[in-house]
């Protein structure tokens, strides 16, 4: 890999969302999740909605964030529903949530749409609570990643994500991510999640622009570099 960076064990994990986003998930679950994130030293753990409680608990006093998802993982709920999943997230403990487009809207090119629910929510979790905008990459062509980006900059957001890692489509790719960096330049980070199991992969995604990612395999990916 050309020109990787090269981060440490410590550096790469200060980048880290370590997820579980498993359906199943249960309270011991992200017990453990949360336990291995303060030994790890990840930036955040990500979690659903419904054990933010949890997850606030048990990472209480140390240097991890918890996010939590809303719209998740098909992003075809309303826009209100949205918001108030949202909302609720950040009163029971989430300082950022990862909210899913309407990845049908955002198909048919219905930008003012997608802006008004991106919107919607930014109103229901405003700063400081961190918003990241999950816009499904795999499936939109670069015209619309690029539209997509710009509209969730102009609703408010914080970061702009590549994908839910549960699409079939598939997850993020270098490539998505440097376009994504390159339209939100500075201004916006940008999460690269799905499909990144190795520390290649993850250095890759960093070398293209990502400013953070979404890790499930994160004591695995970790292990690989140098402490």
């Amino acid at each position: 890999m050309t020109g990787a960076p090269t981060l440490t064990r410590y550096q790469l994990a200060a980048m880290i969302d370590h997820t579980l986003l498993a359906p199943e998930a249960t309270p011991k679950d992200i017990d453990a999740l949360c336990a291995e994130a303060k030994q790890l030293g990840t930036y955040a753990v990500c979690v659903s909605p419904t054990l933010t409680t949890v997850a606030a608990r048990e990472v209480a006093g140390s240097f991890v964030k918890v996010a939590a998802v809303a719209g998740f993982p098909s992003g075809a709920h309303s826009a209100g529903l949205k918001a108030q999943e949202a909302g609720i997230a950040a009163a029971t403990g989430a300082q950022e949530v990862d909210m899913v487009i309407n990845l049908g809207l955002a198909r048919q090119g219905r930008w003012k749409d997608v802006e008004e629910e991106i919107a919607a929510v930014r109103g229901e979790v405003p700063s400081p609570t961190l918003l990241k905008v999950i816009i499904e990459s795999a499936i939109l062509e670069d015209e619309a990643i690029v539209m997509a980006c710009r509209t969730a900059e102009s609703a408010g957001a914080d970061f702009v994500k590549t994908s839910t890692g549960f699409h079939p489509a598939g997850g993020a790719t270098t490539a998505a991510v440097a376009l994504m960096a390159r339209t939100v330049g500075p201004r916006l980070g940008v999460k690269a999640s799905g499909g990144i199991r190795i520390a290649a992969d993850a250095l890759a995604m960093v070398e293209a622009g990502a400013t953070r990612l979404g890790l499930s395999r994160t004591a695995a990916i970790l292990a690989e570099l140098p402490a």
